[in-house]
């Protein structure tokens, strides 16, 4: 199992030393946390005018639609992605998980509705992350390539060779498509 802190450990004495180096972290995430604030809001507020217009609002009904928004915006609510020289880091609302991209073991997709990719280090920790979050951020995939490519220098990757060419070509695509969409040639 993966290394997992609550937020409450993850506090400046709880931390693990974080090797040094550039940072990169996911610049779509606080857009992406703001539509699940709102979402959650706006589904609370829909509820309890509708409520109100039939007369049926009361405190156990509002209690149950606040409830109701809250497992919403937990749902909805995107860990923070972070990447540093040798570490992944995401950021759950109660839970962080940590993997050493220099000391890989294996790298793989999930299967599932959500395309996930699944990293796991020579210590065991594992980080599930969406594809789509390096394809948005270069800084991050670079990062995140540089260090793969460590690992297999020294033998760790045994299984993921494949997952990490499948991420490089979609980012090539999705890389030389912005360019053609921005130069006017497509």
């Amino acid at each position: 199992m993966g290394r997992r802190f609550t937020q409450a450990a993850t506090g400046a004495q709880g931390t693990e030393a974080a090797p040094p180096g550039p940072f990169a972290q996911d610049i779509h995430w606080a857009g992406e946390r703001r539509s699940a604030i709102g979402v959650a809001f706006l589904l609370l507020t829909a509820l309890f005018a509708m409520d109100a217009g039939f007369g049926e609002l009361n405190v156990s009904r509002g209690a149950l639609w606040t409830g109701l928004a809250g497992l919403l915006f937990v749902i909805l609510h995107p860990p923070r992605v972070s990447v540093r020289p040798g570490l992944l880091i995401t950021r759950g609302l109660l839970v962080t998980d940590t993997v050493r991209t220099d000391s890989l073991v294996s790298v793989r997709w999930s299967d599932g509705v959500a395309q996930r990719m699944v990293l796991r280090d020579t210590e065991g920790s594992q980080v599930e992350i969406d594809p789509t979050v390096m394809i948005r951020n270069p800084a991050m995939w670079h990062r995140l390539d540089a260090d793969t490519r460590a690992s297999i220098r020294r033998g760790t990757l045994l299984h993921g060779a494949t997952a990490l060419r499948q991420l490089a070509q979609r980012i090539d695509r999705e890389t030389a498509h912005t360019v053609f969409k921005t130069s006017g040639l497509q």
